[in-house]
C-alpha cells in the first residue's frame, strides 16, 4: 500500500497556480495520487515524496510546504513589506524614471528604453520564466498569455506600456495572494485555537506534555484563564467555560464534575482536573477543522460550471486575439502595428483569472466566517442550496422546544403504586436515548425509588420500547402502541385526552395483561422561537413546517406558540420522510432541522439537512449538511442570511468579471483598446471580485 501524507501550504495564490502545482506533483515518478485543496491550502499525496520535491514542484510560485502536524504561523506582514514583492517596487521605480526621460527626452531615446527594459526584466523575470516554459509546452495559462502580450509589445516598440503591464500584473498577483491568505485565516485561527501542550498527571505530578503524546484516560490539569487542550470529562473542580470557539456563543457555561469539556474552550475561573476522553486527532475542534477544510475543497455547482466554461473560454480568447490582429490588416489594409497591438490587448483583457476565482474566494470566506460563529457548513454546494431555500421544516423535540421535557403527571392504574409504576418505567427507559425517556429517568432519580433491573431491551421505531423485568414483558411508549391492548378503554382514552389538552405528551406503561400507568410529560418551547420564525420570513423563507410524532393537540399547541404556519402531527420517521418529499415537489428547496439522530432519514432527504447541537455529537457532524454547533436556534437565520449573501456576491462577482472584460473588448471595435486599459480591466476585475468576496468575513445577522 502506498504511503499517504497530508501537507499544509503557504503562498498558494491563485487557482491557475494551484492547478499547475498539482500537475507538477503528478509528474513526480514516485507519486501515485494528488489531491489539492485550494481553499484550505492543503495537499494530500499518495506515494513516496519529500517536502523538498514538493517545494521544487511549487518553486514557480514560491510555494512553501509543511507537514500537517506543524502549526502554521499567521503571516500578517502587509504585502508592500514582503521581500517577494521587492522586484515589483523596483520595477515601479524604473517606470517612474522611464517616464521622466520620456517627457524630457524622447520615447525612443536609449535612456528611456533602457529604464523601461530594466523595469520589464526585473518585474517580469518570474513571469517570463514560467510563461516561456508554458509556451514551449503549449500550456496557455494566464502567465503564458501575459508573456506573449509583453514580448509582443516590446517587438512593436511599446516599451512604456509593456513595463506598466508587467508592474500592474505583478501588483495584481501580490494583492490577490494577500487577499486569499486573509480569506484562509479563518482556518488558521481554528487550528491554533487549542493549545499544543497540556499539564498531564504523570507519576503523581503534573508535567507539560505535547497533545499528540496524550492518551485517553490521562488526567489533565486546567488552570484558571487557560484554554483546554483536549476533550474530556471533569473529575475534580468546577468552573465557567467559554465555549464560543466551538458553539459561537460567548456566554460562559458553568460546568462541574461529570460534565463534558471541549478542546479549544476557555476555563475562566476555577481549577479543573479533566479525564481525557479523545485523542488529539479526534477532538471536536479537530473534527470541525477537518470538515471545514473538506468543505472548502468541495466545489460548489457554480464553481464547477465556471471551471468547465474556462476550459473553452481561454482558447476562444486566443482565437479572437489572433483574428483581431490579422483580419483588419489582411482584409482592410489596416496598420499591422496597430492591430497586432489591439490583438495583444485582447489577449491581456481576456485572462480568465477573475472569472475562475469569482466563486471559490466567496465560498472559502463564507465557510470560514460560519465556522468562527459556531456553524459548520460541509461544502459549497450546501452553502448555495441554503441560499435558495423556500421552506424550512422543523422537528419539534429538542429543536423548537428545549428538548428537556419533565414528568408533570404520573397516573397509576390497576392498583399499582406511583412508586412501582415509576420504578418499572425508569428501569426500561434507562436503555433509551429519547428525551421522553430521560424525563422519566430524571423523575426516578429525584424520587429516590428503589432501582429494578430490566433486560432484553428492544426499540419499536417511532412508538416505544419493550423489556423484561422478572420474566414479565413490558411495553412503554405512545398511546398508538397500545390501541390493540385488551385493557385499552374509553375511560383510559379520556384520561389521555385530558393530559394532552394540557400540552402534555402521554406515555403508557403496560404488561401483556394490563395497562399499569400513564405519564404526562411536557416540554417547553425555546425562548425567542417566535422571533426566530419571524426573522426567517423576513429573509425570504416562504413557509415553515413542524414535523412531529406527537398528537394533534400537542403539536398544534407547540406549533402555534412558535408561529409555525404548517403543522404535521402523528408522524412516524417514514412519514417525516414522505412529508419532506411532498414539500420538495411543491416548493423545490426544503431544509430539515433536527437532532441528527432520530431525524436522520428526513435530514438526508431534504435539500439541506441541518443538525442542532453538533458540539460533541458525532452523528450530527456526520449526517447533516450543516451543523449548528451550539444548541441555539438563533444561528439558523444567520446561516440562511449568510448563504443568501454569498449567492448574491457570487452573482455579482461573475457579472463584474464578465462586464469589465466585455466593456474593454468592446473598445476593439473602434480600435481604442490599449494594453493599459486591458491590464487595468483584468487586474481591476480580479481585485474587485476578491475584495467583494472578503466582505463576507465580517458578515453578521
Amino acid at each position: 500500500m502506498s504511503e499517504e501524507n497530508t501537507y499544509r501550504l503557504q503562498g498558494l495564490s491563485c487557482t491557475n497556480c494551484a492547478a499547475k502545482f498539482e500537475k507538477n506533483i503528478q509528474q513526480i515518478s514516485t507519486v501515485k495520487e494528488v489531491e489539492l485543496n485550494f481553499g484550505a491550502s492543503k495537499l494530500k499525496v499518495k506515494g513516496q515524496v519529500t517536502v523538498e520535491q514538493l517545494e521544487e514542484a511549487g518553486a514557480f510560485d514560491s510555494i512553501k510546504v509543511y507537514e500537517e502536524s506543524v502549526r502554521p504561523t499567521e503571516d500578517s506582514t502587509p504585502f508592500w513589506k514582503k521581500s517577494t514583492n521587492l522586484p515589483t517596487f523596483i520595477a515601479l521605480f524604473f517606470i517612474i524614471i522611464g517616464y521622466t526621460f520620456l517627457f524630457q527626452l524622447d520615447e525612443q531615446h536609449i535612456l528611456t528604453i533602457s529604464s523601461f527594459l530594466v523595469a520589464i526584466i526585473v518585474g517580469g523575470s518570474i513571469l517570463f520564466k514560467e510563461g516561456s516554459k508554458n509556451l514551449v509546452h503549449l500550456d496557455f495559462d494566464m502567465k503564458t498569455l501575459m508573456t506573449i502580450a509583453i514580448i509582443g509589445a516590446v517587438l512593436i516598440g511599446k516599451w512604456a506600456e509593456g513595463a506598466v503591464v508587467v508592474f500592474l500584473f505583478a501588483l495584481s498577483e501580490a494583492l490577490e495572494g494577500y487577499s486569499m491568505e486573509k480569506a484562509r485565516r479563518s482556518i488558521t485561527s481554528l487550528i491554533n485555537i487549542a493549545p499544543s501542550k497540556a499539564l498531564i498527571k504523570r507519576n503523581g505530578e503534573f508535567v507539560s506534555v505535547l497533545v499528540n503524546d496524550i492518551t485517553i484516560g490521562d488526567i489533565m490539569l486546567v488552570k484558571p484563564g487557560n484554554k483546554i487542550a483536549m476533550d474530556g470529562q471533569i473529575v475534580n473542580g468546577g468552573s465557567t467555560i467559554n465555549q464560543s470557539s466551538i458553539t459561537g456563543e460567548s456566554i460562559p457555561i458553568y460546568k462541574t464534575v461529570g460534565d463534558e469539556v471541549f478542546a479549544g474552550t476557555l476555563n475562566e475561573e476555577g481549577s479543573l482536573e479533566v479525564r481525557v476522553t479523545k485523542y488529539a486527532d479526534d477532538t471536536t475542534i479537530a473534527k470541525i477543522i477537518h470538515l471545514v477544510e473538506e468543505a472548502q475543497a468541495e466545489k460548489a455547482p457554480t464553481q464547477k460550471f465556471i471551471d468547465r466554461f474556462a476550459n473553452f473560454y481561454t482558447p476562444a480568447i486566443m482565437l479572437i486575439s489572433l483574428l483581431v490582429a490579422i483580419i483588419p490588416p489582411l482584409l482592410f489594409e489596416a496598420s499591422w502595428s496597430d492591430w497586432v497591438y489591439q490583438g495583444l490587448a485582447v489577449l491581456v483583457v481576456g485572462c480568465p483569472c477573475a472569472l475562475v476565482i469569482s466563486t471559490p474566494v466567496a465560498i472559502v470566506t463564507a465557510i470560514g466566517n460560519a465556522a468562527r460563529n459556531g456553524v459548520l457548513i460541509k461544502g459549497g454546494i450546501h452553502l448555495e442550496e441554503t441560499g435558495r431555500l423556500k421552506v424550512v421544516a422543523f422537528d419539534k423535540t429538542g429543536t423548537l422546544t428545549k428538548g428537556t421535557p419533565k414528568v408533570t403527571s404520573i397516573i397509576p392504574m390497576a392498583d399499582h403504586s406511583e412508586e412501582k409504576v415509576l420504578s418499572i418505567a425508569a428501569s426500561i427507559e434507562h436503555f433509551s436515548q429519547h428525551p421522553l425517556a430521560s424525563a422519566i429517568t430524571n423523575a426516578f432519580k429525584k424520587k429516590g425509588v428503589k432501582k429494578i433491573t430490566a433486560e432484553n431491551f428492544h426499540s419499536i421505531t417511532g412508538k416505544g420500547v419493550t423489556a423484561a423485568i422478572d420474566k414479565t414483558n413490558y411495553k412503554i411508549g405512545s398511546p398508538s402502541l397500545f390501541e390493540d391492548h385488551p385493557s385499552f378503554s374509553d375511560n383510559l382514552l379520556e384520561k389521555i385526552k385530558h393530559l394532552q389538552s394540557g400540552g402534555n405528551t402521554v406515555v403508557l406503561l403496560a404488561s401483556e395483561k394490563e395497562i399499569i400507568g400513564l405519564f404526562g410529560i411536557a416540554d417547553q418551547i425555546r425562548e425567542g422561537t417566535q422571533s426566530i420564525i419571524k426573522q426567517l420570513y423576513r429573509i425570504g423563507i416562504k413557509q415553515t413546517v413542524m414535523l412531529t410524532g406527537d398528537n394533534q393537540l400537542i403539536g398544534n399547541s407547540i406549533g402555534k406558540s412558535a408561529g409555525i404556519t404548517n403543522i404535521k402531527t402523528d408522524l412516524m420517521p417514514a412519514d417525516k420522510l414522505n412529508a419532506i418529499h411532498e414539500l420538495q415537489q411543491q416548493h423545490g428547496h426544503v431544509a430539515m432541522i433536527g437532532d441528527g439522530v432520530n431525524d436522520a432519514p428526513a435530514l438526508a432527504t431534504a435539500t439541506v439537512g441541518i443538525a442542532m447541537g453538533g458540539a460533541g455529537t458525532d452523528t450530527a457532524l456526520e449526517t447533516a449538511d450543516i451543523a449548528l454547533m451550539g444548541d441555539d436556534l438563533k444561528k439558523l437565520p444567520y446561516t440562511i442570511d449568510l448563504s443568501c449573501k454569498t449567492l448574491k456576491i457570487i452573482k455579482q462577482n461573475i457579472g463584474l468579471a464578465f462586464g469589465l472584460k466585455l466593456a474593454a473588448l468592446a473598445l476593439t471595435i473602434p480600435g481604442l483598446l490599449t494594453l493599459w486599459i486591458a491590464i487595468i480591466a483584468d487586474m481591476g476585475a480580479t481585485l474587485i471580485v476578491v475584495l467583494n468576496s472578503l466582505r463576507l468575513i465580517r458578515s453578521r445577522f
